[in-house]
């Protein structure tokens, strides 16, 4: 639950706890609060456990397709492709990447495009009380 707070963050915490409760009322409230998580996890855990029972079987067939929309999720273009074409087996986008030379070098220039320069074109400043130009197709 806290996986993403460093030791510096729960120093701060600390030392505004104790600045705004006082030292005779931190310690009551990190009783209150470690007995309310735990509560809030033990009823989390025990609705699990009740819609388990209740489905029996039934529960594994939901978890299955989430389990899978979770694994879809993380995958790039690249591995789908690899996974659902190419049977898990990249031989082929390896040998096809190794064939193909890098745009740079096809091009000659760093943007990878013909006839393209890497360098902006220097725009230019706004007179005083201008307005800027507005891209209606943008906005």
């Amino acid at each position: 639950m806290f996986s993403n707070i460093g030791w510096s963050e729960m120093m701060i915490l600390l030392v505004a706890a104790l600045v705004i409760l006082g030292p005779e009322r931190l310690p009551g409230a990190v009783r209150w609060t470690t007995g309310a998580l735990r509560q809030a996890r033990d009823y989390a855990s025990g609705a699990t456990s009740q819609l388990k029972q209740e489905l029996g079987p039934e529960f594994d067939d939901l978890r299955k397709p989430l389990a899978e929309l979770n694994e879809l999720r993380g995958m790039s273009p690249r591995a789908v492709v690899t996974k659902h074409l190419l049977g898990g087996d990249d031989k082929v986008l390896r040998d096809l990447e190794s064939a193909v030379p890098d745009k740079k070098q096809l091009f000659g220039t760093s943007s990878g495009m013909p006839g393209t320069s890497s360098t902006p074109a220097p725009q230019k400043s706004l007179e005083h009380n201008e307005r800027p130009p507005v891209d209606y197709d943008a906005t």
